[in-house]
């Protein structure tokens, strides 16, 4: 999956997979940085759209940065394929508020050649809102035909 980079606004430096129209379009954007430890981190900033009624992020706009960020975390600038999410795990642990900036860090647990396995935490202005484990089945692109 082929990333770019941010180069004004708030997300300055930080990059972005725009061919993910879910994701980036209408869901996010959302974008993924490694931190100054080497770790991969994702985030975005909790807007209008995606608040629930109850003033909170809504459930399945963080499950759905969950599963992005289970990809960013994995992430190694690498990747010559793509994967899917075959497993995926959540626990809601506290409301995210608009204006405030989610990220998610975590790390992979282990894997081989064709499985990832992934955990994290979700914070909003780092306090933790949703923890997350996921597992990555691995996929080669094919070939297109013209």
């Amino acid at each position: 999956m082929q990333a770019i980079t941010i180069t004004e606004g708030e997300f300055t430096g930080w990059s972005t997979w725009p061919n993910e129209p879910f994701e980036h379009d209408t869901a996010g954007p959302f974008y993924l940085r490694e931190d100054e430890n080497g770790n991969m981190v994702a985030a975005f900033r909790a807007e209008r759209k995606h608040m629930n009624a109850g003033g909170v992020v809504h459930g399945g706009a963080l499950m759905t940065f969950a599963d992005f960020a289970l990809f960013a975390l994995a992430h190694t600038g690498e990747d010559d394929g793509y994967g899917v999410t075959v497993a995926f795990t959540s626990e809601f642990l506290s409301g995210a508020l608009e204006g405030e900036l989610i990220e998610a860090r975590g790390e992979v647990m282990g894997g081989g050649k064709s499985i990832t396995f992934v955990r994290g935490v979700i914070t909003g202005d780092g306090r933790p809102v949703l923890n997350f484990s996921g597992t990555i089945k691995k996929r080669h692109k094919k070939a297109t035909t013209t």
